[in-house]
């Protein structure tokens, strides 16, 4: 038993550990390409390359490019709502210093990370409907960070204006990001954060969600 345990070992790692360690490999290696030539530029060589495995490798771990893309998508964004989270947690049970907090992490990560953000902000769009979809179920977490659902929420008609206000809120946040990260960061961080939370205030203002 033992010998055959060491016999599927190579490096400390068994074969999925391989697998997942190669499959890693390759979404940092999407970020990085993607980040230099977009996702249409991108080429599944070029990012192999890049990740120096052999093309066999990507077909072990993905069917073709566009769920190259929604992992490396779903890495960026997973790592950032993340860090968001942590952020607003640890600003306190105030809303208005929580929004504050979350914004700050956002913007200064763009910011620090220009390669993930323009995954974030812009390969993602106008792919397919699978990667739209992914891209909606994000949206739905980075409203929910920003302005954490009210358990006292009623249904009906309040509940539909109030996820049409998230949606809107989170649309003018990345657009603020996309003119912003296009523009090579012009604005301190801060009134950028400043801008974006106003939009914040208003959707919130919208379905009676007060802070501030």
């Amino acid at each position: 038993m033992a010998s055959s345990r060491k016999a599927r070992l190579y490096g400390g790692m068994d074969a999925e550990e391989r697998r997942t360690e190669r499959r890693l490999k390759l979404i940092d290696a999407a970020v990085e390409v993607y980040g230099e030539v977009g996702y249409r530029g991108a080429t599944v060589k070029a990012i192999c390359e890049a990740a120096e495995l052999t093309e066999r490798y990507f077909y072990e771990s993905f069917a073709n490019s566009e769920a190259l893309l929604i992992a490396a998508y779903g890495h960026v964004v997973g790592h950032l709502h993340a860090e968001m989270t942590a952020a607003a947690a640890a600003a306190g049970d105030d809303a208005e210093a929580r929004l504050r907090a979350a914004l700050t992490l956002y913007f200064t990560r763009l910011k620090q990370h220009p390669k993930p953000a323009r995954v974030f902000l812009l390969e993602i769009s106008g792919i397919s409907p699978a990667v739209d979809a992914v891209k909606l179920d994000a949206g739905r977490v980075f409203s929910d960070i920003l302005v954490p659902p009210r358990r006292d929420s009623k249904r009906g008609d309040n509940a539909a204006t109030a996820a049409l206000l998230s949606i809107g809120m989170v649309g003018a946040v990345i657009s603020i990001a996309l003119r912003w990260v296009s523009r090579q960061y012009p604005q301190p961080i801060e009134d950028v954060v400043a801008i974006a939370a106003s939009f914040c205030r208003v959707a919130l203002n919208g379905t009676d969600h007060r802070i501030g």
